[in-house]
């Protein structure tokens, strides 16, 4: 029965075109949601970068940019130095014209896709600290994509809730 359902939803996805990077370990996975949150970051309404589905709660423009800070904090962990422009520990709300939180987004993205791409397999092992815990390169790499992909869900969500349709649902069951 399990050999008939596995087969089942594996010839389901067949059916369907699989979207890039899927299936493609870290990398593939990181260009997958990275790709994702610039497209959905592109097909939001500049006046919407500022809504939130309520007080004390982040805007969109403020996810997006929770998201590029991380990106970079985290990377940092690893070894690639913040870059000198992250000067207000308010950037997060500091920064929300969309042009401007998609080029921040942007950056940190491609910031994380580099540095990984130059690490060598023994890399991923080294020892680390962050917020006085025993971590792996890989382990940080790992929050980050996971950091990324929670958020994305989140911003999914703050997208439908405005009416706008994530632009990949409307080519394909990514």
């Amino acid at each position: 029965m399990k050999t008939l359902l596995l087969a089942i939803v594996l010839g389901a996805t067949r059916l369907h075109a699989q979207p890039e990077g899927i299936w493609q370990g870290y990398d593939g996975e990181w260009r997958h949601v990275s790709e994702q949150l610039v497209a959905l970051a592109e097909a939001t309404p500049p006046d919407k970068f500022s809504w939130r589905p309520a007080a004390g709660v982040r805007s969109m423009s403020e996810v997006y940019m929770h998201i590029a800070i991380a990106n970079f904090g985290l990377l940092s962990v690893t070894g690639p130095k913040m870059p000198a422009d992250i000067t207000s520990p308010n950037l997060e709300n500091s920064v929300t014209s969309k042009p401007e939180v998609i080029d921040w987004l942007k950056r940190s993205l491609d910031a994380v896709k580099t540095a990984r791409a130059a690490l060598k397999p023994e890399d991923l092992q080294r020892k680390v600290k962050i917020h006085g815990t025993d971590a792996t390169v890989d382990g940080i790499y790992l929050r980050i994509i996971v950091h990324a992909n929670e958020h994305m869900g989140q911003l999914v969500a703050y997208a439908r809730m405005n009416g706008i349709v994530p632009p990949w649902s409307k080519t394909s069951a990514g």
